[in-house]
């Protein structure tokens, strides 16, 4: 439950940030929330696999971009290029998680999160803002594969922390 939160409350603060702030705030957003979300939507894909994944995927990319839209009706092209950003580079991750299946957590997470990271970095800000944006593409695509990264080692971390003694 708690991946869920996170990768809401990630889209929605990075929607309204974006907002407010425009394209330039995207690499920083990128970094802190879009590889959080990537990150998180693998721990998901694990949970929910063969469990309606799809449909729980989508109605979750869904939410975050209602819930930016309703908190903000400013953020209504924010939030359709957040839904269908996400839905890409989601499709795109799923594919690339299921493919490195064999390989250890790490490669899957940021493998996958490598390929979603493209797909996001070219869908949103070119739908979110009307225009391809080769440099703030670079940006982002940088700044979400290592804020991915960041992410998978700070959740591991707290996994291991919080982890019930076998005692």
């Amino acid at each position: 439950m708690i991946y869920i939160f996170l990768y809401l409350g990630a889209i929605i603060a990075a929607n309204m940030i974006i907002t407010v702030y425009g394209p330039a705030a995207t690499i920083i957003t990128a970094f802190i929330f879009i590889g959080l979300d990537l990150t998180t939507r693998d721990h998901l894909h694990e949970a929910w696999h063969g469990k309606s994944l799809v449909l729980k995927m989508g109605l979750l990319i869904g939410a975050g971009s209602i819930i930016s839209y309703v908190l903000n009706r400013d953020a209504a092209q924010i939030a359709l290029g957040s839904f269908v950003a996400f839905a890409g580079a989601g499709t795109a991750d799923t594919v690339a998680y299921h493919l490195l299946k064999d390989k250890s957590k790490f490669i899957k997470i940021n493998g996958s999160n490598v390929v979603g990271s493209g797909f996001d970095s070219i869908l949103f800000p070119t739908i979110a803002f009307g225009a391809f944006m080769p440099l703030i593409i670079l940006g982002q695509f940088a700044s979400k594969v290592f804020g991915g990264m960041l992410w998978f080692w700070i959740i591991e971390w707290f996994k291991k922390q919080f982890k019930p003694s076998e005692a």
